[in-house]
């Protein structure tokens, strides 16, 4: 089946235009020049040459005993495109077949992009990985037709399972759990004992390296990297992976500078890091298969990474590295608290370096663990996810509104105010967030609800303007006393004019308030607030208020409590009675990691919808290089295809975290 990209709709695969909404199945609009009429099957666009086909990671790999494809237990340094892909086996895949331009399979999905290296005496090729091209692009794959269905249990034996590759299995285990730091699989299949996989593509990342070096890059910054390592290094550990750290090239850095890996290796049952014996971090070392591995391999990349950028270690971290090397750190617990105490050392100095001290060369030996591929659901890594403090690195927005399908004028409405102050400094940037965003959605009377969310609106804005000392998020009392006063100034207006009944006025309300890396939410009513990061997915933030939701906070099962003919009436609202009558509720929390917050009317949040299509319209917009314009926009459409009965209104905002080197 072909999936429609704009609404999700499944199309028989001979269709060339969604039956539901018309996007043509053939050809796609170019991001650069707008260009409407360029084939998915075309790495380029003919008009501006911009690049637009859907490319990935092919991985063409020899399956072997114990699937160590990697075997090799030594750490492996940054080399030339396709450095990685030679390695020394005795059972080769042979290129013959397969040339630049052809496909990697029969249905002439997976075009080439690149030549495979060449087959010599001394280099036998037995883990192959190039770009391809997918020819399909909307044509759904039965890898990611087992993902979408989370109750398949990969790790049950089926025949649906036993004719995914075992290297794949991993992928998918690992994306099942929400891993992003690992490349997310697209397809794959077995042909005899030949395994290939298309992955997410990674080779145009960032080498963690390159950064490494740079003059600028702060030590703080550097002890982020070692702990991200270690978070790693529990993750890959039940699945035998953790050689894909000991790989140079495979140390990227995404759009954020947080690490991940370009694909996966797995390790043999027993093999360790080779004892250098010069300078140079060699390329290929074979395996001694005496000891399994431990997390003294962490510290010859560490070493490696100091060597290979000539960057001079600094004292703590020679003396970890040190302790490391004799046994004194033993477990992935103790060296995460030796890190910690470093970034506190570091940041008592008030400086994100120490002094310099000359590196010592240690010489580090390793050792392994392997469990069965049926533990990895239940292994996850608990640590928590950062340890240094985090500050906010961008805060952007988009807002809008639309009337909808049925209604003639639009009741909604709502209010950004951004402020970002930018400190330039020498060898850092810092950042300073201000930002109000305020929905609402009135009712009541003709003209009733768009004065009455107008009103409030502008009464929350003015009161904030004078209220709100800077560098300092509000005060809980603050907070309430602001929606106590929209509150009043609708009442008042309602008094005024002798409203009475349902012709009284008023509005629900959702208001977030962000100052750096804290935030604060007020709401009345039924508009709601969400949060969606990479770990925790989406969440709603705000518990609607309406009876069925009273009726469940007093004991009544859910199913009977939206049973009522009353269940959508809402308890409260702002403006219809005094202040007496009002209990907003304020909650705070912290953004430590990628943040996409939403406030959402009714009309976009009703029947599900968000928690039906957020993994397509509203995860992809974590990434620094979405469009939330765009995204905003995808949004309302997607609610008047599916909803429609009611005005709708959205707010967009992604906040960015990095770790705070300057404390």
């Amino acid at each position: 089946m072909l999936i429609c990209p704009q609404c999700k709709f499944e199309n028989p695969n001979s269709n060339k235009f969604c039956q539901n909404c018309g996007t043509s199945l053939t050809h796609k609009v170019c991001p650069e020049c707008g260009t409407d009429d360029v084939p998915v099957n075309v790495l380029r666009c003919h008009n501006c040459d911009a690049e637009c086909g859907t490319v990935f990671w092919a991985i063409i790999a020899k399956e072997t005993t114990g699937e160590a494809l990697r075997g090799e237990g030594d750490v492996k340094d940054v080399g030339g495109e396709g450095d990685e892909q030679a390695i020394p086996s005795s059972s080769p895949v042979s290129p013959t077949q397969i040339t630049l331009g052809s496909y990697l399979d029969s249905q002439e999905r997976y075009q080439l992009l690149d030549a495979l290296p060449t087959q010599t005496e001394t280099a036998i090729i037995t883990d192959v990985g190039v770009r391809v091209i997918d020819c399909q692009p909307y044509q759904i794959s039965p890898i990611e037709a087992i993902l979408e269905n989370q109750e398949s249990d990969l790790l049950t034996p089926s025949v649906e399972a036993n004719e995914i590759p075992r290297l794949a299995k991993l992928y998918i285990a690992l994306q099942s759990q929400g891993e992003r730091r690992i490349p997310s699989i697209h397809d794959a299949w077995q042909q005899g004992d030949i395994q290939v996989l298309i992955i997410e593509n990674r080779s145009d990342w960032q080498y963690l390296l390159d950064l490494w070096q740079e003059e600028t890059t702060s030590s703080l910054k550097i002890l982020h990297w070692c702990y991200e390592m270690t978070q790693l290094w529990a993750v890959l550990e039940p699945v035998n992976c953790r050689q894909s750290l000991l790989d140079l090239s495979n140390l990227r850095l995404d759009e954020d500078q947080t690490l991940a890996l370009q694909r996966l290796y797995v390790e043999s049952p027993n093999s360790q890091p080779a004892t250098e014996s010069s300078e140079d971090v060699p390329r290929q070392t074979s395996a001694i298969p005496e000891e399994p591995l431990t997390i003294q391999a962490l510290g010859r990349v560490w070493q490696a990474l100091f060597r290979q950028s000539q960057r001079t270690q600094f004292g703590s971290v020679v003396q970890m590295l040190g302790d490391l090397e004799v046994g004194k750190i033993q477990t992935i617990a103790q060296l995460r608290s030796r890190l910690e105490e470093i970034s506190v050392e570091l940041e008592a100095l008030g400086s994100p370096t120490l002094p310099p001290i000359k590196e010592n060369n240690t010489a580090v030996s390793t050792t392994p663990q392997s469990d069965e591929l049926e533990d990895i659901i239940s292994k996850t890594d608990d640590m928590p996810t950062v340890v240094l403090a985090m500050q906010l690195s961008s805060l952007e927005d988009a807002g809008r509104t639309d009337v909808g399908r049925q209604r003639h004028h639009n009741e909604d409405c709502f209010g950004i105010e951004t402020k970002i102050q930018k400190l330039e400094f020498p060898k850092s940037r810092v950042l300073e967030g201000h930002g109000l965003y305020i929905l609402c959605d009135g009712m009541g009377g003709h003209a009733g609800g768009e004065i009455a969310s107008e009103l409030a609106v502008n009464t929350l804005q003015e009161y904030f303007q004078e209220h709100w000392i800077a560098n300092q998020l509000p005060t809980e009392d603050s907070i309430r006393e602001a929606v106590y006063l929209a509150n009043e100034a609708i009442y008042k207006l309602n008094q005024q004019d002798a409203r009475s009944g349902v012709g009284r006025m008023g509005t629900t309300l959702v208001m977030l308030l962000i100052q750096d890396t804290q935030a604060a939410v007020a709401h009345v009513g039924d508009s709601r607030l969400y949060r969606l990061t990479r770990k925790q997915g989406l969440e709603q933030v705000t518990v609607d208020h309406e009876v069925g939701q009273r009726e469940i906070n007093r004991g009544v099962e859910a199913s009977i409590a939206y049973a009522r003919p009353d269940a959508y009436q809402l308890t409260q609202a702002l403006g219809p009675r005094d202040e007496n009558s009002i209990n907003p509720d304020v909650g705070f929390f912290d953004i430590n990691e990628d943040t996409l917050l939403l406030l959402a009317s009714d009309g976009l949040s009703d029947n599900d919808l968000l928690e039906t299509h957020w993994q397509t319209h509203l995860e992809p917009l974590l990434s620094s290089g979405a469009n939330l314009e765009r995204g905003v926009t995808e949004l309302i459409d997607l609610a008047n295809q599916h909803n429609g009965h009611d005005n709708i209104t959205g707010i967009l905002i992604r906040a960015k975290v990095r770790p705070n080197l300057e404390s």
